[in-house]
């Protein structure tokens, strides 16, 4: 009874440690990769579909092919950094952990952008908002793992898509800006923080 007790105790420990540990599993060219995949998706957008609202399988296709690509990167950013790293058990923990705190926020999405396209589609001009909203839940669930100048980022995505939300209806609806824009800058900036503050350092 002790000794279960006493391995439960560890656990918590090392749950606790890995909270508090910075995550270094998320690379800033992966992350930089998905703000250009952005604004490439922006100029897709505006070449091929000219009225959104009426084609929202392709805009919502468009987008979320986008959204992939980036998780594809970044998994493997992830995959490329646990190879090398030295402590791969503690490594996997952290990494799975960080996982947790981000994925939720994009399920909700899917589950949120699937049941409007079903049974209200004339409120799809709310996506781009929307998805930055729920980006930004992500980016504050896991900032504890990444360098603190993280959470400016998610305070960036929750001001870019309050914006969005008052401003990019009628005309504005779904424009390429509207989420070129915002994911394309909110990347690039998040990509800088993590070289600055976590890979500048190991290269020098």
């Amino acid at each position: 009874m002790e000794l279960r007790d006493a391995m439960t105790q560890i656990s918590e420990i090392r749950l606790q440690m890995a909270r508090t540990e910075v995550f270094r599993g998320y690379r800033a060219a992966p992350v930089a990769v998905s703000g250009l995949l952005a604004f490439l998706a922006a100029g897709a957008q505006t070449l091929w579909i000219s009225a959104p609202l009426e084609n929202l399988g392709a805009y919502v296709t468009l987008w979320v092919g986008a959204a992939v690509l980036s998780a594809v990167a970044a998994g493997a950013g992830m995959a490329i950094s646990g190879r090398q790293a030295t402590h791969s058990t503690w490594r996997r923990r952290i990494t799975w952990l960080a996982i947790e705190q981000f994925v939720p926020c994009l399920v909700a999405g899917g589950f949120v952008t699937a049941v409007l396209l079903a049974v209200a589609p004339g409120t799809c001009w709310i996506l781009p908002g929307l998805w930055q909203v729920l980006f930004s839940l992500g980016v504050f669930a896991s900032y504890r793992l990444l360098p603190r100048a993280i959470f400016g980022v998610g305070v960036f995505y929750l001001a870019a898509g309050v914006t969005c939300l008052a401003v990019a209806r009628g005309a504005h609806a779904c424009s390429p800006l509207a989420m070129g824009l915002p994911f394309g800058a909110g990347q690039l900036l998040a990509a800088a923080i993590l070289y600055w503050t976590l890979e500048r350092g190991d290269g020098e």
